[in-house]
């Protein structure tokens, strides 16, 4: 496991244009975004289990290193302490998301969440809510199962309610299971975000695993409507799920957010979307557009286009960026086609990144040929550099002939 994590962050540093040995703002950055996202998480995971301490103080990380989640973690601060009998404190932290972000999505969610608290102000702290919420799912998902029209009044009102997150996520995976109109009209509102964000994500994702033309077009209109960075990456990842090669298409040759393009673009790649990424590196005239296609490119397998632009595009800057997808795509990456580009092409960014696509690959005996045939000393060290780190019988068996 830890091998294949080295190996994919080595990949991707090389795909970004990023030495396998200079990526050390690479990694910081990657650490400090894995940390933040691990505090709401583990938070909620703490809500879950019903551990309101331990939930407070994850969340306090989280707010405290200004997380994108970190009016998320207000919220479910204020949730975790009501249920720990802290209202007063709960009513503070509610204060304190209002003040800080006050156009949240989350405030709409926590002035319910208040109403709830001062409604029960005078009433002890229930420590079987949590256990009574668990039966409540079992029973609601027996009566859905039975008496659709019965259950349905019951778990939408469950949604739209101050509940745990469990309980909201499993009756919303409930509702998943619903085909009625009003079913599905009430899981859209979700997506659309009627019951704060966190639902709103996981409405996404299970609208885009149905795959129906309906959630299709449901999640193509909340694209078009919203300018929330983070739901449109979502709707991109759930097309991808749902093969929707056709939105990701557009979105690529349409959006004007350069991150959320390159989101497209990915995506596409990786539904096995081979003809539309190749109409779209033919159809676009930005440098930087054209190299994201072809990063892309190895995602969908397709060696093939990778292969004619790598040794027919005019742009040397393409070529290389055409050499290095090669490179991440092991042995179906055309070592032999890579070989010969190395020898006939006098550009030294395509060479060296024709060795590190070899080294990459892990293709020694074609390093060895390459390096038994050069003849600049300079290129011929570069070339036995990347073959110390390539442990096969030809890399070894050269070492040894050059220590004799």
């Amino acid at each position: 496991m830890i091998r294949q994590t080295i190996l994919l962050i080595a990949s991707s540093a090389v795909l970004y244009g990023q030495g396998p040995f200079d990526s050390a703002a690479f990694s910081f950055q990657a650490q400090q975004e894995v940390h933040e996202d691990t505090d709401y998480k583990s938070g909620r995971g703490a809500l879950d289990a019903g551990q309101w301490d331990q939930a407070i103080a994850f969340f306090d990380a989280s707010i405290a290193h200004h997380s994108a989640a970190a009016d998320g973690a207000l919220y479910w601060k204020a949730y975790a302490q009501n249920r720990a009998g802290r209202r007063d404190q709960a009513l503070a932290t509610i204060a304190q998301l209002r003040k800080s972000y006050p156009s949240s999505r989350w405030v709409n969610d926590a002035q319910a969440l208040e109403v709830e608290i001062r409604a029960n102000s005078g009433d002890p702290v229930n420590p079987t809510s949590e256990s009574n919420e668990e039966l409540k799912i079992i029973a609601l998902n027996s009566l859905m199962q039975s008496d659709p029209n019965q259950a349905f009044p019951i778990l939408e009102k469950i949604l739209r309610s101050n509940n745990s997150p469990k309980v909201k996520e499993k009756a919303l995976f409930i509702l998943t299971q619903s085909s009625s109109a009003q079913g599905q009209k009430l899981l859209s509102d979700i997506a659309h975000g009627s019951s704060g964000p966190d639902l709103q994500m996981k409405a996404i994702r299970y609208m885009g695993m149905m795959g129906s033309e309906d959630s299709r077009k449901q999640l193509a209109s909340i694209y078009e409507s919203t300018s929330d960075a983070n739901i449109k990456r979502a709707i991109l990842k759930s097309f991808m799920v749902s093969g929707s090669r056709g939105f990701l298409l557009t979105v690529a040759k349409k959006e004007t957010d350069p991150e959320l393009q390159k989101d497209a673009i990915r995506q596409l790649a990786l539904t096995g979307g081979q003809d539309e990424l190749w109409q779209l590196y033919q159809s676009n005239s930005s440098l930087e557009q054209r190299s994201e296609i072809l990063k892309s490119m190895f995602l969908s397998g397709n060696s093939t286009r990778l292969v004619e632009v790598a040794q027919n595009e005019k742009n040397p800057q393409l070529r290389v960026a055409a050499i290095k997808s090669l490179g991440l795509m092991g042995g179906n990456g055309r070592g032999d086609v890579l070989v010969a580009i190395y020898k006939s092409d006098q550009n030294r960014e395509v060479r060296e990144a024709v060795l590190n696509a070899l080294f990459i690959q892990g293709n020694g005996k074609a390093l060895v040929d390459l390096a038994r045939a050069e003849t600049n000393p300079e290129m011929k060290r570069e070339i036995v550099n990347k073959m110390a780190l390539v442990h096969t019988k030809e890399t070894t068996d050269y070492m040894m002939e050059i220590l004799r």
